[in-house]
């Protein structure tokens, strides 16, 4: 399947978080954007980590997939990023920013809790990337014992539609951050 493109109407499919209330909700990403202007970004797993010595990964074998699992100027700052330039992004007309990710909801809810300043980033779990799939963001990484994850990405939908889509390739981190989004609005 072709990976999602500027012009699209995001799918129906569904994504689980936990509410303000601590609730497990599951929810049509629909209804989560029909009448909005949303950023979804998908980073490739949550928790990834951080630089250094003792992790078990000879640095001559990664390719640059492995490098958004293994560095954190990547991945640490994927979501540091919406999270200290959210202000900046609603007041550009944003209504809801949503970090998505192939991980089980309660992952996904404690890996949001390690930013305790986030008052606007919500996090959200595709559990069997049914929805990744949907969105033709599958990123293979069974090989490493990771299964299928999502790329990483960046989409400004609204209501629905894609006005634009930064998709990474491999282990990139060039297209996809807070500031790509805010140059774009």
């Amino acid at each position: 399947m072709a990976p999602i493109a500027v012009g699209d109407v995001v799918p129906e499919g569904s994504i689980s978080f936990f509410d303000e209330n601590d609730q497990l909700q599951t929810v049509s990403v629909h209804s989560l954007a029909a009448g909005k202007k949303v950023i979804l970004f998908g980073v490739p797993g949550a928790f990834t980590p951080t630089c250094s010595g003792d992790l078990g990964f000879d640095s001559k074998l990664m390719n640059l997939v492995d490098l958004c699992f293994v560095f954190p100027w990547i991945s640490m700052k994927h979501v540091p990023g919406f999270i200290e330039k959210a202000e900046e992004l609603k007041s550009k007309g944003v209504d809801e920013i949503i970090c998505f990710s192939v991980n089980d909801p309660f992952v996904m809810k404690a890996w949001g809790k390690t930013y305790p300043e986030n008052k606007h980033v919500k996090f959200v779990a595709d559990g069997s990337g049914e929805y990744t799939k949907l969105l033709g963001l599958e990123l293979d990484l069974k090989d490493k014992g990771l299964g299928v994850r999502s790329r990483r990405f960046a989409l400004l939908l609204d209501n629905l539609k894609v006005t634009v889509a930064n998709v990474e390739s491999g282990g990139e981190f060039t297209v996809s951050s807070a500031d790509d989004i805010l140059k774009a609005l």
